[in-house]
């Protein structure tokens, strides 16, 4: 089973905690946004959780 990470885009602003927490599944932009390159695998699950849970602005969500 894989899932995805959504970003709420308004919310995010662009501090860049997910992509230390989640590296494998996101990139950075340019400006400091994050850009999702990958799904969640079942040995990332634990890890995007804490992404998640810790996103300062609350935009990110863990789907499927």
């Amino acid at each position: 089973m894989t899932s995805t990470i959504r970003v709420d885009w308004p919310a995010c602003r662009a501090r860049g905690l997910c992509h230390e927490l989640l590296p494998e599944v996101i990139d950075l932009d340019e400006w400091g946004y994050p850009v999702v390159t990958g799904t969640v695998t079942a040995e990332l699950l634990s890890d995007a959780r804490a992404a998640v849970r810790a996103c300062p602005q609350l935009a990110l969500r863990l789907v499927g």
